[in-house]
């Protein structure tokens, strides 16, 4: 994982109303956000940063790019991530929401295929405090320190950096991987990052009601995962039945396969106390399971 105030950023959609917000905020937090990409837009600039109609002319002229900062109408996002992809970039935040699932489909494929990481869609991306900004996190949250936050909320997760943070609890990484039905980059695969990461001594994961995502992440710590993890399930009261507001948190489950509580808060927080993770009942209880947690770690469950 290599997350540093020095990766090289461009911002697709520049002109877009959050694109036009965003870009100076991200840039005055110190992230290196070398050019803008808007077709027709060409020749201008945005806070100083020099915006292209392609990114392909971009390279030509600030060179290579680590990342990419999508915010592109949803029906424009998968040309705008392909054209990143083929231009070389191999990191991918989708702050864009409402990607239609084939364009996911198809974007997640190639993105298997030339290995790169696919943030989002519909996600406030990720904040290493203090030194990059990749969306649209709000930094007064955060400090730095070495607890890694992972999230499909976004919302949820400032509340849960700031009450870490309130707490006098930094943090190394604050990721929401999105909470549209189709996501880019999975829990799984976040939780073996962080815990490979130096940076990062403790994880506390965000989870919510719909699909089975904190389900097969429950199961990945037990089988995978040495550091102290922390979780907090929101939906507890959401009614059976019914879908909520984000398109990912669907109680219903299609899959045969799960029993018929899956993707409830009581099915999700069953799996990881079962994998020997405590869950806080409350946002507000979290920085002091982490304490503890730090000063005697839980061994893993076999």
């Amino acid at each position: 994982m290599n997350f540093t105030a020095t990766n090289t950023v461009i911002i697709q959609g520049i002109t877009e109303p959050l694109g036009a917000c965003y870009a100076p905020l991200m840039q005055a937090y110190g992230t290196t956000v070398v050019a803008g990409i808007s077709s027709g837009n060409g020749g201008r600039s945005l806070a100083g940063i020099p915006v292209f109609d392609m990114v392909e002319q971009a390279l030509s002229s600030v060179g290579a790019i680590d990342t990419s900062v999508i915010f592109s109408p949803p029906y424009a996002a998968l040309d705008a991530a392909l054209e990143a992809i083929a231009a070389g970039v191999r990191t991918i935040i989708l702050v864009s929401q409402g990607v239609p699932p084939l364009d996911m489909v198809h974007l997640i494929r190639k993105a298997e295929a030339t290995e790169t990481l696919i943030v989002g869609p519909n996600s406030p991306g990720i904040i290493v405090p203090h030194q990059l900004l990749l969306g649209i996190h709000p930094p007064e949250l955060y400090k730095p320190g070495s607890v890694g936050i992972l999230s499909r909320n976004g919302t949820l997760t400032y509340e849960v950096a700031w009450s870490l943070s309130q707490a006098g609890i930094g943090q190394s990484i604050a990721v929401s991987i999105g909470d549209d039905a189709i996501v880019g980059s999975t829990l799984p695969q976040w939780l073996q990052m962080l815990d490979e990461d130096d940076q990062t001594d403790a994880i506390v994961l965000v989870g919510e009601i719909g699909g089975d995502s904190e389900e097969l992440a429950a199961h990945y710590i037990a089988e995978a995962i040495d550091k102290p993890v922390i979780a907090y399930i929101a939906g507890r009261s959401a009614p059976r039945g019914r879908r909520m507001g984000h398109a990912g948190a669907i109680i219903e489950s299609q899959a045969t396969d799960f029993g018929p509580d899956i993707g409830t808060a009581e099915s999700k927080i069953t799996a990881l106390k079962r994998a020997g993770v405590p869950v806080a009942e409350r946002p507000s209880e979290i920085p002091e399971i982490v304490r503890k947690l730090l000063k005697h770690p839980l061994k893993k469950v076999s």
